[in-house]
């Protein structure tokens, strides 16, 4: 399912989420330049990306590209991109709202560097270059996920025939897409278990699963809000009814993933 947008607004411009896809835009096109000027792509991945097998043999070393690799994508195509971008826009922004922008940014970096850590404790003898957003954004799918459960997000309807009955656009809750996110990465990353499928599937659930925990430190004392939750498989309504008390709770009441 492919998400184009939610319902639920901020309280304030989510500047870090911004930020946060401003230095991805820009550093992927500095990847095109700098192969556009003659370094091959396996080269400034392998320099840039992150390696386990190089990280594991010397840390000190090669342990600033856990963090470089989470600013780079996959410079042959805008697919990667712009599919981790799409997520990050969607849903970014409601958790920084609901964190607040400096434990936001803190609780991205973590999730990015929970995935890094999975990915080469499944992993530590890869060679292969691990880079991508996709780890910190899977922990700020986890936080959405706990504190808007049932907040409905506007997706591509993906059964054709059904486009002359709902619609071309149709809202489900958020947890279905979140679900459907954890479900073909767990399923994804155990059946390629022993190889290398070119996906690094276990960064992203070490990514969600800290996500999972960390959102229920990092709200403690933040005020919960108002959201419309999802009431129906239909198109997106032009103008949202009134919201509902459905917002997340103190800590203990976190939403489906307790």
């Amino acid at each position: 399912m492919i998400p184009v947008r939610d319902q639920l607004p901020t309280r304030r411009a989510p500047l870090v989420t911004y930020a946060l896809v401003a230095v991805n835009l820009l550093v992927f096109f500095w990847e095109r330049l700098v192969i556009g000027a003659g370094v091959s792509p396996a080269r400034l991945l392998a320099a840039w990306g992150l390696v386990p097998a190089a990280v594991m043999r010397a840390p000190l070393e090669n342990g600033v590209t856990v963090v470089t690799s989470m600013f780079m994508h996959d410079p042959a195509g805008y697919l990667h991109l712009g599919g981790n971008m799409l997520f990050l826009w969607i849903f970014g922004d409601n958790v920084e709202d609901a964190l607040g922008r400096g434990r936001y940014l803190t609780f991205y970096l973590l999730s990015g560097l929970a995935a890094a850590a999975a990915q080469m404790l499944v992993d530590p003898g890869s060679t292969v270059p691990m880079v991508g957003a996709s780890g910190a954004i899977a922990g700020v799918l986890a936080a959405y996920g706990s504190l808007y459960p049932r907040s409905p997000i506007t997706v591509v309807n993906p059964i054709l025939p059904l486009w002359f009955i709902f619609g071309i656009f149709i809202q489900i809750p958020a947890w279905a897409i979140i679900l459907e996110f954890l479900v073909v990465n767990l399923w994804s990353g155990l059946g390629g278990l022993g190889g290398h499928t070119g996906v690094a599937f276990f960064a992203h659930l070490g990514g969600f699963v800290a996500g999972l925990f960390l959102v229920r430190l990092f709200v403690i004392g933040k005020p919960g809000r108002d959201y419309r939750p999802w009431d129906g498989w239909r198109a997106p309504p032009r103008r949202p009814p009134p919201p509902r008390r459905y917002g997340y709770a103190p800590p203990g009441r976190h939403g489906p993933w307790d």
